[in-house]
């Protein structure tokens, strides 16, 4: 699915105030996940309140033991104090990678800010190898400005 075809789905999302902020953001991993094909693994990962680390919030795909990243660790431990996208197109080529399947092949992270602070991101992981383009990272840019107007 062309991913500017989902962003009026998210606008939608974001704006139903009938549902929680957490429910809210799963359904963002829901709707990322089951109509995009390489996106294996969406969610959100928070600051965790003053702690230097970030912590797991809503996602879609297998479970995960990493619900608290240090930051500097992996690759969104590296966006916390980066402030800037990161995709990695091999997993297998980055030192400091956090595996958290064997089938995942390449990652996508990317900021979310609340008045120029960073506090957290959306989180992609993909069984295929190198599958994440420009137009991914302005689309998940997207989503999380959206996102954003709810955290406040």
């Amino acid at each position: 699915m062309e991913l500017k075809a989902l962003e009026p789905k998210i606008i939608e999302i974001v704006s139903n105030t009938n549902e929680t902020v957490e429910n809210r953001l799963y359904n963002i991993c829901k709707l990322l996940e089951s109509n995009i094909n390489y996106y294996n693994w969406v969610g959100f990962y928070f600051k965790n309140g003053d702690k230097e680390e970030l912590k797991l919030g809503p996602y879609v795909g297998e479970p995960t033991d990493h619900t608290i990243i240090p930051f500097g660790k992996g690759i969104c431990g590296q966006v916390a104090v980066s402030n800037e996208n990161f995709v990695v197109p091999d997993v297998a080529a980055q030192d400091n990678y956090i595996a958290c399947s064997i089938t995942v092949k390449a990652e996508i992270v990317v900021p979310i800010f609340v008045n120029g602070e960073n506090i957290g991101q959306i989180d992609i992981d993909s069984n295929t190898p190198d599958p994440f383009t420009e137009a991914d990272e302005r689309f998940l840019e997207f989503i999380c400005k959206q996102v954003s107007s709810i955290l406040k």
